[in-house]
């Protein structure tokens, strides 16, 4: 099966999202700074939340560069991916709306946690139907951030319910470190072209 479908569903759903997101900023009645102040912590979480669409929409691109074709299994990951995905606008308005607060920034950080969770199992859905020596597994490697983003997730949410302006700077630490595209596929993809 052609990955294709697989490709503009997955970017339709992540521009919904992300408009979803947009809409959260709501118009504010006055002309003075002192009211686009209080609209801060909204606006510090939609761009959070855009950064993170962003990274996963980048590196969805380069692991299903690497997929070849799609499966079954590969559909319904790629769904579970998705489905998580698509709370993330829930979680940032109400974590922008609570400035921040101890609970919201937990749920916040669960979300985040299921979301490199689902990816996680996407990419070994993918890996899976390749086979061991696929190209996938090859790129990937050790995948130290891979491994080490749901541990900080994880002490984050810890965290929150003490220091939740630590979990948030956590969570944006985790979000730069994945702010440079993760281009260990494609370039593995290319060289495997170039040799051919």
């Amino acid at each position: 099966m052609g990955k294709e479908r697989l490709l503009a569903f997955s970017d339709g759903v992540l521009a919904i999202i992300i408009t979803i997101m947009v809409l959260e900023l709501k118009v504010p009645h006055g002309s003075d700074w002192a009211i686009l102040g209080k609209l801060l912590p909204v606006f510090l979480s939609y761009v959070m939340s855009f950064v993170y669409v962003g990274i996963y929409w980048n590196n969805h691109h380069h692991l299903m560069h690497a997929a070849g074709g799609v499966n079954g299994p590969i559909l319904w990951a790629n769904l579970h991916l998705l489905f998580w995905l698509s709370l993330l606008p829930f979680a940032s308005g109400w974590l922008g709306e609570n400035h921040f607060a101890r609970q919201p920034t937990a749920l916040y950080g669960f979300i985040l946690l299921a979301c490199a969770l689902a990816y996680y199992v996407l990419q070994l859905t993918i890996m899976k139907s390749q086979g061991k020596d696929g190209t996938l597994a090859r790129a990937l490697g050790t995948d130290f951030k891979g491994k080490i983003s749901p541990v900080l997730y994880i002490v984050g949410v810890l965290i929150s319910f003490f220091a939740p302006v630590v979990s948030n700077l956590i969570y944006a630490g985790v979000a730069l470190m994945w702010l440079i595209p993760d281009s260990r596929i494609e370039k593995h993809a290319q060289h495997i072209e170039h040799r051919h």
